[in-house]
Protein backbone atom coordinates (compact mmCIF):
# COMPACT_ATOMS: atom_id res chain seq x y z
CA UNK A 1 0.00 0.00 0.00
CA UNK A 2 2.81 2.38 0.84
CA UNK A 3 4.44 1.68 -2.52
CA UNK A 4 1.18 2.28 -4.39
CA UNK A 5 0.63 5.50 -2.45
CA UNK A 6 4.17 6.66 -3.15
CA UNK A 7 3.78 5.95 -6.85
CA UNK A 8 0.50 7.85 -6.96
CA UNK A 9 2.02 10.74 -5.06
CA UNK A 10 4.99 10.87 -7.42
CA UNK A 11 2.66 10.89 -10.40
CA UNK A 12 0.70 13.77 -8.93
CA UNK A 13 3.92 15.67 -8.23
CA UNK A 14 5.08 15.08 -11.80
CA UNK A 15 1.76 16.29 -13.23
CA UNK A 16 1.87 19.36 -11.00
CA UNK A 17 5.42 20.08 -12.15
CA UNK A 18 4.38 19.82 -15.80
CA UNK A 19 1.49 22.18 -15.13
CA UNK A 20 3.84 24.71 -13.57
CA UNK A 21 6.19 24.54 -16.55
CA UNK A 22 3.32 24.88 -19.02
CA UNK A 23 2.20 28.02 -17.22
CA UNK A 24 5.75 29.34 -16.98
CA UNK A 25 6.52 28.92 -20.69
CA UNK A 26 3.04 29.58 -22.12
CA UNK A 27 4.34 32.87 -23.52
CA UNK A 28 6.31 30.83 -26.07
CA UNK A 29 3.02 29.54 -27.48
CA UNK A 30 1.72 33.11 -27.81
CA UNK A 31 4.96 34.11 -29.53
CA UNK A 32 4.85 31.19 -31.97
CA UNK A 33 1.20 31.87 -32.81
CA UNK A 34 1.95 35.52 -33.51
CA UNK A 35 4.99 34.52 -35.57
CA UNK A 36 3.06 32.10 -37.74
CA UNK A 37 -0.29 33.85 -37.95
CA UNK A 38 0.38 35.85 -41.11
CA UNK A 39 1.97 32.94 -42.95
CA UNK A 40 -0.80 30.37 -42.93
CA UNK A 41 -4.37 29.96 -44.07
CA UNK A 42 -6.95 32.00 -42.19
CA UNK A 43 -9.06 28.86 -41.66
CA UNK A 44 -7.08 27.98 -38.53
CA UNK A 45 -8.24 30.23 -35.68
CA UNK A 46 -6.23 31.56 -32.74
CA UNK A 47 -7.68 29.12 -30.22
CA UNK A 48 -6.73 26.17 -32.45
CA UNK A 49 -3.21 27.57 -32.80
CA UNK A 50 -2.79 27.86 -29.05
CA UNK A 51 -4.18 24.42 -28.19
CA UNK A 52 -1.85 22.72 -30.66
CA UNK A 53 1.02 24.94 -29.52
CA UNK A 54 0.46 23.91 -25.88
CA UNK A 55 0.69 20.25 -26.91
CA UNK A 56 3.99 21.05 -28.64
CA UNK A 57 5.20 22.78 -25.47
CA UNK A 58 4.20 19.76 -23.35
CA UNK A 59 6.13 17.45 -25.68
CA UNK A 60 9.16 19.73 -25.40
CA UNK A 61 8.96 19.67 -21.59
CA UNK A 62 8.79 15.86 -21.52
CA UNK A 63 11.59 15.39 -24.05
CA UNK A 64 13.98 17.99 -22.66
CA UNK A 65 13.88 17.43 -18.90
CA UNK A 66 14.72 20.20 -16.46
CA UNK A 67 14.67 23.53 -18.37
CA UNK A 68 17.93 25.42 -18.67
CA UNK A 69 19.14 28.36 -20.76
CA UNK A 70 18.74 26.43 -24.03
CA UNK A 71 15.20 25.21 -23.35
CA UNK A 72 13.39 28.25 -24.74
CA UNK A 73 14.91 27.83 -28.21
CA UNK A 74 14.23 24.07 -28.16
CA UNK A 75 10.61 24.53 -27.07
CA UNK A 76 9.91 27.31 -29.57
CA UNK A 77 10.96 25.06 -32.47
CA UNK A 78 8.79 22.21 -31.11
CA UNK A 79 5.77 24.49 -30.78
CA UNK A 80 6.19 25.82 -34.33
CA UNK A 81 6.63 22.30 -35.69
CA UNK A 82 3.49 21.07 -33.91
CA UNK A 83 1.40 23.89 -35.38
CA UNK A 84 2.72 23.36 -38.90
CA UNK A 85 2.16 19.59 -38.63
CA UNK A 86 -1.44 20.15 -37.54
CA UNK A 87 -2.05 22.58 -40.39
CA UNK A 88 -0.87 20.01 -42.90
CA UNK A 89 -3.01 17.25 -41.36
CA UNK A 90 -6.26 19.15 -40.94
CA UNK A 91 -6.36 21.90 -43.51
CA UNK A 92 -4.15 20.96 -46.39
CA UNK A 93 -5.34 19.51 -49.68
CA UNK A 94 -1.96 19.03 -51.41
CA UNK A 95 -3.28 18.65 -54.96
CA UNK A 96 -5.34 21.83 -54.67
CA UNK A 97 -2.44 23.71 -53.11
CA UNK A 98 0.04 22.56 -55.73
CA UNK A 99 -2.31 23.41 -58.61
CA UNK A 100 -3.23 26.81 -57.19
CA UNK A 101 0.43 27.62 -56.59
CA UNK A 102 1.35 26.46 -60.10
CA UNK A 103 -1.39 28.62 -61.65
CA UNK A 104 -0.36 31.65 -59.60
CA UNK A 105 3.29 31.23 -60.60
CA UNK A 106 2.25 31.01 -64.26
CA UNK A 107 0.27 34.24 -64.05
CA UNK A 108 3.12 35.89 -62.15
CA UNK A 109 5.66 35.01 -64.88
CA UNK A 110 3.32 36.16 -67.64
CA UNK A 111 2.59 39.50 -65.97
CA UNK A 112 6.23 40.06 -65.06
CA UNK A 113 7.24 39.59 -68.70
CA UNK A 114 4.45 41.87 -69.90
CA UNK A 115 4.93 44.63 -67.34
CA UNK A 116 8.68 44.45 -66.81
CA UNK A 117 8.17 44.61 -63.04
CA UNK A 118 6.67 42.70 -60.16
CA UNK A 119 2.87 42.53 -60.57
CA UNK A 120 0.70 43.69 -57.69
CA UNK A 121 -1.65 41.35 -55.84
CA UNK A 122 -4.57 43.09 -57.52
CA UNK A 123 -3.09 42.46 -60.98
CA UNK A 124 -2.40 38.83 -60.14
CA UNK A 125 -5.89 38.39 -58.73
CA UNK A 126 -7.48 39.78 -61.88
CA UNK A 127 -5.36 37.55 -64.13
CA UNK A 128 -6.08 34.44 -62.05
CA UNK A 129 -9.75 35.19 -61.54
CA UNK A 130 -9.52 35.25 -57.74
CA UNK A 131 -9.49 37.90 -55.01
CA UNK A 132 -6.40 39.58 -53.60
CA UNK A 133 -7.03 37.81 -50.30
CA UNK A 134 -7.03 34.46 -52.13
CA UNK A 135 -3.71 35.34 -53.79
CA UNK A 136 -2.16 35.87 -50.35
CA UNK A 137 -3.72 32.68 -48.98
CA UNK A 138 -2.36 30.61 -51.88
CA UNK A 139 1.11 31.96 -51.16
CA UNK A 140 0.82 31.28 -47.43
CA UNK A 141 -0.41 27.73 -48.00
CA UNK A 142 2.22 26.88 -50.59
CA UNK A 143 5.13 28.03 -48.41
CA UNK A 144 4.17 26.09 -45.29
CA UNK A 145 5.71 22.84 -46.55
CA UNK A 146 9.03 24.58 -47.15
CA UNK A 147 8.79 26.03 -43.64
CA UNK A 148 8.27 22.56 -42.18
CA UNK A 149 11.26 21.13 -44.07
CA UNK A 150 13.55 23.78 -42.64
CA UNK A 151 12.02 23.42 -39.18
CA UNK A 152 12.81 19.69 -39.36
CA UNK A 153 16.45 20.56 -40.00
CA UNK A 154 16.52 23.06 -37.13
CA UNK A 155 14.82 20.59 -34.79
CA UNK A 156 17.67 18.14 -35.30
CA UNK A 157 19.80 20.47 -33.22
CA UNK A 158 17.49 19.93 -30.27
CA UNK A 159 17.40 16.17 -30.77
CA UNK A 160 21.20 16.04 -30.70
CA UNK A 161 21.09 17.24 -27.10
CA UNK A 162 24.45 17.38 -25.35
CA UNK A 163 26.54 15.94 -28.19
CA UNK A 164 28.44 19.15 -28.84
CA UNK A 165 30.42 17.82 -31.82
CA UNK A 166 27.29 16.74 -33.68
CA UNK A 167 25.57 20.02 -32.82
CA UNK A 168 28.58 21.97 -34.11
CA UNK A 169 28.58 19.99 -37.36
CA UNK A 170 24.87 20.70 -37.86
CA UNK A 171 25.36 24.41 -37.21
CA UNK A 172 28.28 24.42 -39.66
CA UNK A 173 26.13 22.69 -42.31
CA UNK A 174 23.37 25.28 -42.00
CA UNK A 175 25.86 28.18 -41.89
CA UNK A 176 27.65 26.87 -44.99
CA UNK A 177 24.38 26.56 -46.89
CA UNK A 178 23.32 30.09 -45.94
CA UNK A 179 26.72 31.46 -47.00
CA UNK A 180 25.89 30.37 -50.55
CA UNK A 181 22.67 32.40 -50.59
CA UNK A 182 22.35 36.03 -51.80
CA UNK A 183 22.59 38.69 -49.11
CA UNK A 184 18.89 39.59 -49.29
CA UNK A 185 17.88 35.96 -48.76
CA UNK A 186 20.21 35.64 -45.77
CA UNK A 187 18.76 38.82 -44.29
CA UNK A 188 15.19 37.65 -44.71
CA UNK A 189 15.93 34.28 -43.10
CA UNK A 190 17.70 36.02 -40.21
CA UNK A 191 14.82 38.42 -39.64
CA UNK A 192 12.33 35.57 -39.59
CA UNK A 193 14.16 32.83 -37.68
CA UNK A 194 16.69 34.74 -35.57
CA UNK A 195 14.81 37.96 -34.81
CA UNK A 196 11.38 36.27 -34.99
CA UNK A 197 9.70 39.00 -37.05
CA UNK A 198 6.49 38.11 -38.85
CA UNK A 199 5.75 38.89 -42.50
CA UNK A 200 4.22 42.29 -41.80
CA UNK A 201 7.18 43.36 -39.65
CA UNK A 202 9.69 42.16 -42.24
CA UNK A 203 7.80 44.04 -44.95
CA UNK A 204 8.08 47.26 -42.95
CA UNK A 205 11.78 46.61 -42.29
CA UNK A 206 12.62 45.97 -45.94
CA UNK A 207 10.23 48.50 -47.44
CA UNK A 208 8.29 45.85 -49.38
CA UNK A 209 4.68 44.68 -49.43
CA UNK A 210 3.73 41.83 -47.14
CA UNK A 211 2.73 39.74 -50.15
CA UNK A 212 6.13 40.27 -51.78
CA UNK A 213 7.91 39.30 -48.58
CA UNK A 214 5.82 36.12 -48.40
CA UNK A 215 6.83 35.26 -51.97
CA UNK A 216 10.52 35.94 -51.25
CA UNK A 217 10.32 33.94 -48.04
CA UNK A 218 9.10 30.87 -49.88
CA UNK A 219 11.84 31.24 -52.48
CA UNK A 220 14.47 31.62 -49.74
CA UNK A 221 13.27 28.51 -47.93
CA UNK A 222 13.19 26.46 -51.13
CA UNK A 223 16.73 27.59 -51.96
CA UNK A 224 18.05 26.81 -48.47
CA UNK A 225 16.32 23.42 -48.39
CA UNK A 226 17.91 22.53 -51.74
CA UNK A 227 21.35 23.53 -50.43
CA UNK A 228 20.87 21.49 -47.26
CA UNK A 229 19.81 18.49 -49.31
CA UNK A 230 22.90 18.52 -51.50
Amino acid sequence: MQTAYATSSQGEDFAAREGQLLHRFAYLVKRACSHLRSQVSASFNQEDFEQVGLMGLLEAIRRYGEPDAAFESFAFKRIRGAILDELRRQDWRPRRVRQASHDLNHHHRTLFNQLGREPTDEELAEAAGVTSAQVREIRYDSQAEEMQCLDDWLAKGGDIGSHSLARTELQHTIASAMAQMPERERLLIALYYQHELNMKEIALTLGLTESRVCQLHKECLAHLNRLLGE
